[in-house]
């Protein structure tokens, strides 16, 4: 599988340097280059690259402007690259698969790069899946109908009742009956219960497959709520909400996942 790669830097020689440690990796294809924010969101548009490795501070559009520009498309990995430290938070609540410091440590970027290649793996999974549910709603509606209710319908034991997270040098097993809200910052998982919060390195995509759905249900892109936890549903402006949950704290849920809060109103 290629990896089709655009690479965005104010700095031509930034662009020279990264661009010679990805030569060592056969699979990766740099398709573009772009010295700005505008010509990155452009050369997005037009490329739909799997992979973006993007400036933060630019003259104009930044790096977190470029992504906010591309809120109406799907949007690639993006793997943050800069000669500063305080910007990770930020580059992580903006769904940045990584952030890499400047000059690029070569294991620092391979091992990114191995995290890019399991990314791709899943979504060409889930992509499968979908064509082959495609083909046999044409061809065998009723296998279809099968298929889907074997998909969509899990047993309550295929998920976890306790996960084990490793915090400051410690293992906390944690039942996830406890759990209240997660919260997402790139591939860091804030884990609150009612009386600690905790940090998990997983994704929330992995996270997600270990929780039932029909108790954890994603009301934000970064956020998860435990949903009999819920004591109270607080409606909001522009058809968004607030959930009220056990401990007092308020999670927003935005339009995209208003179908979670209809759960609640009989």
């Amino acid at each position: 599988m290629t990896i089709r790669t655009i690479l965005v830097d104010d700095e031509p020689l930034a662009i020279q340097g990264l661009r010679l440690r990805l030569a060592a990796h056969e699979d990766v294809e740099i398709i573009e280059t772009c010295l700005n924010g505008r010509e990155a969101i452009r050369a997005i548009k037009t490329h739909k690259p799997d992979l973006v490795f993007l400036d933060i501070q630019m003259p104009g559009f930044d790096g977190f402007s470029v992504i906010q520009g591309l809120m109406e498309v799907e949007p690639p990995l993006f793997v943050f690259v800069t000669a500063y430290e305080d910007h990770a938070i930020r580059a992580f609540q903006a769904q940045a698969l990584d952030y890499l410091l400047k000059p690029v440590d070569e294991q620092r970027l391979a091992d990114t790069l191995d995290r890019v290649r399991q990314r791709l793996a899943e979504k060409k999974g889930v992509e499968e899946v979908g064509r082959l549910k495609e083909v046999l709603a044409e061809v065998a509606p009723d296998a279809a109908d099968s298929y889907s209710e074997s998909d969509d319908a899990p047993a309550s034991n295929r998920f976890e009742k306790m996960i084990n997270i490793k915090d400051r040098g410690q293992i906390f097993r944690v039942d996830v009956d406890t759990i209240e809200r997660i919260d997402a910052a790139g591939d860091y998982m804030c884990i609150y219960t009612g009386d600690n919060t905790l940090i998990l390195r997983e994704t929330m995509k992995d996270l997600e497959k270990r929780l039932d759905p029909r108790r954890f249900q994603r009301v934000h892109r970064s956020t998860i709520v435990n949903l009999d936890l819920v004591r109270q549903v607080k409606p909001h402006t522009n058809g968004e909400c607030f959930l009220v949950l056990d401990s007092g704290a308020q999670v927003k849920v935005s339009r995209s996942y208003r179908e979670v809060v209809a759960r609640f109103v009989h």
